[in-house]
């Protein structure tokens, strides 16, 4: 018997990761409009710098060429979550900042103080992101998780 693999001509991979955006977006949806998270949350964000969509200062982009890693805790405001995008206003080195970004352009989601993460994929050439320095925006030092025993990965490798 012979194990033939076929290509879906449903587009599976790409309706998880659509689904798993949504919940990014639905928790930032129950903060929008407040000034600051609940209890202990705090939300790191990965994201690629030059996808479609994507507005940030051209002194971040610079900083950042690929990929730009924010984090929302205490220090941020505006937060405005729409369908397929979000905007929040941040601090970078004391100047204020706008920053838009859509969902298809995550590539991480953490909120290191419920060890939950989500991790996606922005393109399918199947390479890993780039390492990066995390952003430097103005915050107080968070803790990171140990283990991130919560973490969701979907990767859907393609045969040929």
């Amino acid at each position: 018997m012979t194990e033939d693999v076929r290509d879906s001509l449903i587009p599976y991979d790409e309706i998880v990761q659509d689904a798993l955006r949504a919940v990014v977006g639905r928790v930032l949806r129950q903060i929008e409009g407040h000034d600051s998270l609940p209890g202990e949350h705090h939300f790191y964000i990965t994201f690629k710098t030059q996808a479609p969509g994507v507005a940030i200062p051209a002194h971040l982009i610079a900083k950042f060429p690929d990929e730009m890693t924010i984090v929302l805790q205490n220090r941020f405001w505006d937060l405005t979550v729409e369908e397929d995008l979000f905007s929040v206003g941040l601090s970078f080195n004391q100047t204020p900042s706008t920053l838009v970004i859509p969902y298809a352009a995550i590539t991480a989601f953490v909120d290191p103080s419920v060890d939950f993460g989500l991790q996606f994929q922005v393109s399918d050439d199947g390479a890993d992101p780039e390492p990066h320095d995390e952003a430097d925006n103005d915050r107080p030092d968070a803790g990171s998780s140990d283990d991130g025993s919560n973490v969701v990965t979907v990767d859907f490798g393609k045969k040929r």
